[in-house]
């Protein structure tokens, strides 16, 4: 297995695709994905764009349905639900499918939707996508951060070390070998800086600062949870994410 971290998915290869792509939107998209599948959700739809996502939505009855998405952090007009992991209680989403849009992590997903494996990870599930890959040993994986807007995003990073850490406490391989760009050493070297308080970190960054400035301060708190759900959200078609 050899890893790769790339900050945004602008910034991966754009002439390959790796055996299996790991899509981290930390605050919130993944972390949304993962509450919901274990909240009891069908699955997760998810778009880049909120006219496809309207009109594919249309053909399933409301009553197995949930349109949810944000543009800067706040409720698409008109959407049931937010991109707050917060809403995604059992008694709203069990049994019903979530069509999903955001800002950056839905673009993340599109990026690398024709890969053979694609799974998503956040703080909060980052034990059970480590599991995973360790079970399956992809060739070479991707973890891709969705950043905002094209820019970089320290928790995603942060993710990014947290997955590739644990990944080399449990493997035999070599640095050298595992390791397959400068930035998987500097994303486990962020993890290591702020692990013991992931939630300070995620209040000084930007796009913490953006969700402070919405009454966002419990999304952070739960956001910043490590390895609280043992659930992974695997694509089982292009944009359609389900319990693995």
């Amino acid at each position: 297995m050899k890893l790769f971290v790339y900050h945004t998915p602008e910034l991966t290869p754009t002439d390959l695709l790796p055996d299996c792509a790991v899509v981290i939107d930390v605050l919130r998209a993944t972390t949304t994905i993962a509450t919901a599948l274990d909240a009891g959700a069908e699955a997760v739809h998810a778009f880049s764009n909120i006219e496809e996502l309207i009109r594919q939505s249309n053909s399933w009855s409301t009553e197995k349905r949930l349109r949810a998405g944000e543009r800067g952090g706040e409720k698409v007009e008109g959407f049931d639900l937010d991109n707050s992991p917060l809403a995604c209680t059992p008694e709203v989403v069990k049994g019903k499918r979530l069509f999903l849009t955001t800002t950056n992590g839905t673009r993340a997903l599109q990026r690398v939707e024709k890969s053979p494996q694609v799974i998503t990870a956040a703080q909060i599930n980052r034990r059970a996508a480590v599991n995973y890959l360790l079970e399956t040993q992809p060739k070479t994986v991707w973890m891709v951060g969705s950043g905002w807007q094209g820019d970089y995003s320290v928790e995603d990073t942060a993710c990014a070390g947290a997955i590739a850490q644990s990944i080399f406490q449990q493997s035999a391989v070599p640095q050298l070998e595992l390791f397959g760009n400068d930035e998987v050493i500097g994303a486990i070297s962020l993890y290591q800086q702020w692990q013991e308080n992931l939630l300070n970190v995620f209040r000084l960054c930007s796009h913490g600062q953006r969700l402070l400035g919405l009454d966002g301060d419990e999304d952070l708190k739960y956001c910043s949870q490590t390895d609280i759900l043992d659930i992974l959200p695997i694509q089982r078609e292009p944009g359609v994410l389900v319990k693995y």
